[in-house]
């Protein structure tokens, strides 16, 4: 090997070296998001049930597996049908403890694939499995994709699964009262908007009486504004798919519904608490957006919004183990926890005051 191969692999090794480093912080710099969002405190409003079983440092063993695999403690129930559309067959999968516990707090994945492919089957497994390991139920949902479906037909059928939980939930072991939505890419987009436009009649036709408030969302790497007005993504390629698949139709034919598709266009005070994730080096989905989308959202929701941005992390970094993918897996899981434990607060001091006559 001449000079120039050893300086190129010197050079890649540095690169490597500071990813591996910078990986080693995840944790610390998650803890410290969630201390700036949820308050420094935020630990003491998670149910002890649930904080006993939080996985404390690295573990290896998944990482270097590489492919992530099912734990042997959860089972999951495939295939469950939901709906049914214009032939097409809508269907959930659900991630249970095989131990069949009741009332369990519930945490509805929504997949992405640019709204044109994807499935319940592929993303989201690291999350999905280490929730229901820890009492956790996980509903992961399909829906119609593009270009056979057109906005807002793919949120009306992630709603449909939210009415599902509603109504089924309890057969499983969740609590249908508890419901976290979250999801990457166009699931991202999806969990925002669901989280965004809770009983909307406009996206619950036949099913306007179902309440589809949930409790909290944490979108992955999402897009938030459709209409692209800050001028932020790289090329026009996902204008393009909006154009032709998704939407039918450009910005300036209708912009009614670009802005009603965006989550950026649907904040109000009352969204429940949000936690935004993002790559700091996505290509696809600019991290610049996440972070206009948090700042927006702060401005105007009473409730908290976290922000954690991954540094060096690309599109999709999640999909398979890494130390990243295991401290946002850890963070979303005490985020989520926190906000249970709020909801479990609320529900006692409801309950007292029934009890009192006040």
């Amino acid at each position: 090997m001449g000079r120039l191969g050893l300086l190129i692999v010197a050079v890649a090794s540095g690169f490597l070296v500071r990813h591996y480093l910078g990986a080693l912080e995840m944790p610390q710099r998650v803890e410290q998001a969630l201390r700036r969002g949820l308050g420094e405190g935020y630990r003491q409003q998670i149910p002890a049930p649930l904080a006993a079983r939080f996985e404390q440092g690295v573990r290896w063993g998944p990482i270097l597996r590489i492919v992530p695999l099912a734990r042997p403690e959860v089972e999951r129930l495939r295939d469950i049908q939901f709906d049914r559309v214009r032939g097409i067959n809508l269907k959930l999968d659900v991630y249970r403890h095989k131990s069949r516990p009741s009332g369990c707090p519930t945490l509805l994945q929504i997949h992405g694939g640019g709204w044109t492919i994807g499935d319940k089957r592929e993303q989201a497994l690291p999350l999905m499995y280490q929730l229901a390991a820890h009492g956790w139920v996980c509903v992961s949902t399909n829906y119609r994709l593009s270009p056979h479906a057109t906005f807002p037909e793919h949120l009306v059928d992630v709603k449909k699964a939210l009415a599902w939980i509603r109504k089924h939930g309890a057969d499983y072991g969740a609590d249908p009262g508890f419901v976290v939505v979250t999801g990457g890419s166009a699931g991202g987009h999806l969990a925002a908007l669901v989280a965004l436009t809770a009983n909307d009649p406009e996206y619950q036709p036949g099913f306007e009486e179902v309440d589809t408030t949930v409790q909290a969302a944490v979108p992955l790497y999402g897009v938030y504004d459709f209409t692209d007005r800050w001028g932020l993504w790289p090329n026009r390629g996902l204008a393009r798919i909006l154009e032709t698949s998704v939407m039918k139709g450009s910005l300036a034919e209708i912009p009614e519904q670009y802005a009603k598709a965006s989550p950026l266009d649907r904040i109000h005070p009352d969204a429940p608490p949000f936690l935004i994730v993002h790559g700091s080096r996505d290509t696809l989905v600019p991290v610049e957006e996440a972070r206009r989308f948090a700042r927006e959202l702060r401005k105007v929701s009473r409730a908290p919004v976290v922000y954690l941005e991954v540094p060096g992390a690309q599109h999709a970094f999640e999909l398979l183990p890494s130390l990243n993918t295991q401290a946002v897996v850890d963070g979303i899981e005490r985020f989520a926890a926190a906000i249970y434990g709020r909801y479990l607060e609320g529900k006692e001091k409801v309950s007292q005051s029934r009890q009192t006559g006040d």
